[in-house]
C-alpha cells in the first residue's frame, strides 16, 4: 500500500466541497485527476469513502474514520514545510465570550510579541459554538466556560473563575436584606441557553431559588451590563467581566446567602488533533497565566 499525501489532500478537499469539481478548483488540478486520485485511495483501502447522493459526495462511516487521521498527517506535513519558511500557518482559536473578550487579548498580545510572524485567528461564540468548532476541526483549540461531555474531545482544567451577582446602585433589591426569596422575585437578565456562563448560573445559583423571574436573555455580556445599569434587572457574570464597573460604582455587587460561585475554565481539543509546535507554545502561554 502506498497512500500519498496528494491522495489524502484530494480526499480532504472532496469532503469540504462535496464534489470533485470543487476539490479540483481548490487544488488547481483537473477533475479527472481528482477523481483518479480518490479512486486510487479507495482502491488501496478497499472501501468507499463517500456515498454518492445525486451529484454530491457525502462522507460515509469509512470516510469519517479516515478524515481526522488524514487531516493530522496533512497538518504534520505542512508543519515540516513551515520549519524552513519564515511565514507559518495561522493558529485557529475558538473561545467562549468571557474568555475571548476579557482573557485572551492580553495573552495573544504577549504571544505575538514573542512570535510576531505567527498569524492567530480568534473566533468568539458561546460554549456550544466552540465545542462544535473543535469537534469539526474548524478550530485547533477551544477555550470554554462550562463543562464539555463529548467523548471525542479532550478537556483540561485551566483557570478558576468567580461569578458575581450584580445590580444597579439604586436597584430595589438592595433596599432590603437579600435572601433567596428576594433573589427569586427579582427580574433576572441572563446569557442565552448554550452559554457556558448560563449553564453554570443555572446550576450554582438558580437551582437554589424556589423560582425565578427570567426577564430577558441576551447573547452578549456587554448588553447585559448596560441593561442592568439602566435598572432593567439583576444578573450574574464573571467578576472579570464586571470588574471595571464594580470599581467605578456604576454597578454594585449583591451579597447573597449562597457559597462563592466558582467555576472552572477549560481547554478542549479533538482527541485526534495533532499538537503542532505553535499550538503547544500557545497552550503553555495560557497555562502560565
Amino acid at each position: 500500500m502506498h497512500i500519498t499525501l496528494r491522495q489524502l489532500a484530494v480526499f480532504s478537499e472532496v469532503f469540504k466541497g462535496g464534489s470533485t469539481t470543487q476539490a479540483a478548483q481548490q487544488l488547481a488540478l483537473s477533475q479527472s485527476a481528482v477523481s483518479a486520485a480518490l479512486a486510487d485511495l479507495e482502491g488501496q483501502l478497499g472501501v468507499q469513502l463517500f456515498d454518492r447522493v445525486g451529484k454530491r459526495l457525502v462522507l460515509n462511516e469509512h470516510g469519517r474514520l479516515l478524515y481526522p487521521r488524514a487531516l493530522a498527517l496533512l497538518e504534520q506535513a505542512h508543519e515540516i514545510e513551515q520549519l524552513f519558511q519564515e511565514d507559518n500557518g495561522a493558529l485557529r482559536i475558538a473561545a467562549s465570550s468571557t474568555i475571548g473578550n476579557y482573557l485572551l487579548p492580553g495573552m495573544i498580545a504577549r504571544y505575538r510579541r514573542d512570535f510576531p510572524r505567527m498569524p492567530v485567528e480568534l473566533n468568539v461564540g458561546n460554549s456550544q459554538d466552540v465545542i462544535a468548532a473543535v469537534a469539526e476541526f474548524r478550530a485547533d483549540i477551544g477555550l470554554i466556560e462550562g463543562p464539555c461531555h463529548r467523548p471525542d474531545l479532550v478537556t483540561e482544567a485551566w483557570l478558576q473563575d468567580e461569578l458575581v451577582v450584580f445590580a444597579a446602585p439604586d436597584a430595589p433589591l438592595l433596599r432590603q436584606p437579600v435572601t433567596l426569596q428576594t433573589l427569586a422575585s427579582a427580574a433576572w437578565i441572563l446569557r442565552e441557553q448554550g452559554s457556558g456562563t448560563r449553564e453554570i448560573v443555572d446550576y450554582l445559583l438558580l437551582s437554589h431559588l424556589p423560582q425565578f423571574d427570567l426577564a430577558m436573555e441576551l447573547g452578549n455580556s456587554e448588553a447585559i451590563k448596560h441593561a442592568v445599569r439602566h435598572g432593567m434587572g439583576i444578573s450574574c457574570l464573571s467578576r472579570r467581566v464586571v470588574a471595571e464597573q464594580l470599581a467605578n460604582g456604576s454597578l454594585v455587587e449583591v451579597a447573597h446567602p449562597l457559597p462563592p460561585l466558582v467555576r472552572t475554565l477549560w481547554f478542549i481539543r479533538h482527541r485526534q488533533k495533532h499538537l503542532s509546535g505553535a499550538l503547544t507554545r500557545f497552550l503553555d502561554y495560557c497555562r502560565e497565566a
